[in-house]
């Protein structure tokens, strides 16, 4: 049987939406592709004393601003990865699954009893900046060669980065979205076999997450980062496709 190139996406037939749901103590949970209308929802979020020490990338404090410009820049990404795909299965309808990018859903959402849902957090994946590479000039040049290995290359080095509310910590939520979307999607329909993961020092939490899914702490890493005017330290760890754990 043929599967449609969005597989193993379902898609929501009221709203054309595609998305993953979670499974089994989770199921209400599902990633959908960003909306516009979540600007709004990041600020607190993001902001929350319990979310922003962790997160190195978004400005603090985050503006509706910065939301408004970082919406749209993955909202045209997670469209391309959509829109290639659906040319793919006009053009070559019979033909095999093909390899993309990235993946089209990474905004987690709780669907409510009355059928909406609220937005959670965010998990995307993408290559790795590589901060397991000490010297700033050598890593900037690895940093360079990983991102310009083509597409399917098994060893492009990838990772994750997520934030999820604090409403919602504790219940397993991205421990469930991240092995779902890494055993999904990433290694069917991305061809990820490498990948590592960067947590600041302290985040125990954010490393189980990572543990559960595979991947395996290898040590902490002094980089020379700083962020927001703090020495920061970093847990790195790897994990390979030989391995996954189902």
């Amino acid at each position: 049987m043929t599967h449609s190139q969005l597989y193993p996406l379902e898609v929501n037939p009221r709203t054309g939406e595609p998305f993953l749901r979670l499974p089994a103590s989770n199921q209400n949970i599902i990633i959908t592709p960003p909306r516009l209308s979540d600007a709004p929802l990041f600020a607190p979020i993001i902001n929350d004393p319990r979310v922003s020490p962790w997160l190195e990338g978004p400005p603090i404090p985050y503006t509706d601003e910065h939301a408004a410009e970082w919406i749209e820049i993955i909202t045209k990404q997670s469209r391309a990865i959509l829109d290639d795909l659906k040319e793919e299965e006009t053009s070559n309808p019979d033909g095999p699954p093909k390899l993309v990018g990235g993946c089209p859903v990474r905004h987690i959402r709780e669907i409510l009893p009355d059928g909406t849902d609220i937005y959670l957090g965010d998990i995307a994946i993408g290559r790795a900046q590589l901060e397991e590479v000490i010297d700033p000039a050598e890593r900037k040049n690895h940093v360079e060669i990983n991102v310009n290995k083509p597409l399917g290359d098994p060893s492009i080095i990838w990772t994750f980065g997520n934030y999820l509310a604090p409403s919602h910590h504790g219940r397993g939520i991205m421990s469930a979205a991240m092995k779902l979307i890494l055993c999904s999607w990433a290694i069917p329909r991305m061809g990820v076999r490498r990948m590592t993961g960067y947590t600041f020092a302290g985040n125990v939490g954010s490393v189980r997450v990572f543990e559960k899914s595979g991947f395996v702490l290898k040590r902490i890493l002094d980089n020379g980062k700083v962020v927001r005017g703090e020495h920061k330290l970093l847990n790195y760890l790897e994990w390979e496709a030989s391995e996954t754990r189902t």
